[in-house]
């Protein structure tokens, strides 16, 4: 994940660089990317916990990713579904503003019900 706010693209992450942070393994491609993460993982970890922000924002609900489908909004990395002619980005943009508050409220939901 830190890739995504260092490089000009996503890495492919590395078994041997993996670290866990938060219910989720994360592989990073370099060590210094590894140390970076462990520094401040709140700051690169994906929002969400890694799930589709539109499909949290519109449903509520965990939808698997394309992780080159993304976005970074306030510092936040936010992935996105993106298969069979249904990029979710394009609708998050639609009605970003909005959408946004209603991740962030349901995923507290979906959090705390753990």
């Amino acid at each position: 994940p830190v890739s995504y706010f260092t490089g000009k693209k996503p890495l492919p992450g590395n078994k041997a660089n993996a670290v866990k942070y938060d219910d989720a393994v994360y592989y990073f491609a370099n060590s210094a990317n590894k140390e970076l993460f462990k520094k401040e993982p709140q700051k690169y970890a994906p929002a969400y916990g890694g799930w589709c922000a539109y499909a949290m924002g519109k449903i509520g609900e965990k939808v698997e990713v394309d992780p080159l489908t993304y976005k970074i909004k306030n510092g936040r990395l936010l992935l996105f579904y993106n298969k069979y002619f249904n990029n979710t980005l394009e609708d998050w943009n639609k009605d970003e503003s909005s959408l946004y508050i209603k991740a962030d409220t349901n995923w507290k939901k979906l959090k705390n019900s753990k």
